[in-house]
């Protein structure tokens, strides 16, 4: 009787093999983007040892597949210059067709709350212009995709989400950072583009990382079981096992990312954490060094919530990464933080930011500029000289002839508010206070309003010293990022 019912059991295991379909990731659909001029990789599962054949009607070859025993095939198809729409037919016996595909440049978006945070904003946390701009958003050629939160102990194959077009309604629940980025490229590029969001809330950069490049950081525990997920979006590996790693291969033109809220506690490995995350995912793409821009994260009274690090020293961080990495840029919001809320209102500077890094270095727009940097000081008797480079229109102070947020100090190591005034792109700087002044610091607290500006962009916070942490004092709740 044994026997017989485990006959039965391989014999429907061997049929169901045997009928088995052509299917395909979520990410592999009707409407999706796929990049132009490149060999753009399609994979997916069909009959056990088939030969799999895949035409798209942009060109009049056939490419054929082996599938293994297991069904698994991938190949990588030639896609032609930005257009569509055009239909891929896959067929190992039985055909399965996509429609309604266009071929143009492709972005993942990754990251946190703040690249999560959809045009409709989070609950009492508005976007700034979301109402105005879902009234225009509508635009066929603009595709969204958005990855379903999935926390995993071990890497998983497939995604859930649904490739749609930009519309009130699919605008409304996307992330605006990255929204704001397409746009800007539709409207700077004029081809469609592709972006494929994959971002949790709250996430720690640990999360999007395998197990392999956290060797590097011994403070990051590795779950050895899904009983030691504590947490779903900041245990080490588990976004990259569920969110990351289904999608690794899509041929794409480059990366933003928009996170770092999480580690701030942990801000001094952060530089060569998401140096090492960068390049991993570089790794296995097998794309070269594709594109990587990310944002710093704004200014945030960080004190409201009880956290004792100040923020400044993650920015500090995430502005080192640019210099370690090439093919990488930052998109500075010193400017367009909130007060009294860690998800800022101004996703459109943060958007229109990175796009403005994206088309000048990958596509090559010129005449764009890029963020001017702190660069060195030399001390003048009891004044503070301060260069920059990057600076070509010269460094000025928006908000007139003074800058509020300098601060000096002398080998006491203790800051004294400063004054600032510029002389032909240099910024000077002095107290009365601090007759030998050894050290300054811009806008180097949680909560800043930047005001260095060059060619409309703003100069990222920074510090000449590197003196102990600056700890603030607390006064609020403990609170978890969302």
């Amino acid at each position: 009787m044994k026997r017989h019912i485990v006959t039965l059991v391989l014999t429907a295991l061997a049929t169901c093999f045997a009928e088995a379909k052509v299917t395909l990731p979520h990410i592999f659909a009707d409407g999706m983007v796929m990049q132009q001029q490149t060999n753009a990789n399609i994979w997916g599962t069909a009959k056990a040892n088939a030969t799999v054949k895949i035409s798209a009607s942009w060109s009049k070859d056939i490419v054929k597949a082996a599938a293994n025993k297991d069904g698994k095939w991938s190949i990588s198809i030639a896609t032609p210059k930005a257009g569509g729409p055009y239909t891929i037919t896959i067929d190992d016996g039985e055909k399965l067709t996509l429609s309604n595909i266009l071929i143009g440049e492709v972005w993942i978006c990754s990251g946190q709350s703040n690249m999560e945070m959809p045009m409709e904003g989070f609950k009492g946390q508005p976007v700034e212009g979301a109402t105005e701009e879902l009234m225009n958003c509508a635009d066929k050629q603009l595709r969204l995709f958005t990855v379903k939160r999935n926390s995993q102990f071990t890497p998983t194959d497939d995604v859930t989400g649904v490739w749609s077009e930009a519309n009130a309604e699919t605008v409304r629940a996307f992330s605006a950072t990255a929204y704001y980025f397409g746009k800007q490229l539709r409207h700077s590029l004029n081809v469609p583009v592709g972006l494929i969001v994959t971002s949790w809330g709250g996430s720690a950069c640990e999360a999007w990382m395998t197990a392999e490049w956290l060797k590097a950081f011994p403070d990051a525990k590795i779950p050895q079981s899904a009983a030691d997920i504590k947490s779903k979006n900041r245990t080490p590996t588990v976004l990259f096992n569920g969110m990351l790693h289904p999608l690794i291969g899509y041929t794409m033109r480059g990366v933003i990312w928009y996170q770092g809220e999480d580690n701030i506690p942990r801000y001094k490995t952060y530089a060569d954490m998401l140096s090492t995350m960068i390049k991993g995912w570089r790794s296995l793409w097998k794309q070269g060094d594709f594109p990587f821009y990310y944002c710093q994260i704004a200014p945030f009274d960080y004190e409201l919530i009880n956290w004792k690090t100040n923020s400044a020293l993650l920015r500090e961080q995430q502005s080192k990464v640019e210099r370690m990495v090439d093919n990488c840029g930052m998109a500075v919001l010193v400017d367009a933080g909130l007060e009294y809320g860690i998800h800022p209102r101004k996703k459109r500077e943060a958007g229109q930011r990175l796009a403005m890094l994206a088309l000048s270095d990958t596509y090559g727009m010129n005449g764009l500029s890029k963020t001017a940097r702190f660069e060195s000081i030399e001390f003048l008797g009891d004044t503070a000289e301060i260069r920059f480079d990057r600076s070509r229109m010269w460094v000025y102070f928006e908000n007139g002839t003074e800058s509020d947020n300098f601060e000096i100090a002398g080998s006491d190591k203790q800051f004294h508010k400063a004054k600032a005034w510029i002389s032909k792109n240099r910024v000077y700087v002095t107290c009365p206070e601090v007759k030998n002044p050894v050290a300054v610091r811009y806008a180097f607290h949680n909560w800043v309003v930047g005001d260095i500006f060059c060619d409309g962009l703003p100069i990222s916070s920074f510090r000449t010293d590197d003196w102990d942490d600056v700890i603030v004092e607390s006064k609020g709740k403990e609170y978890d990022i969302h």
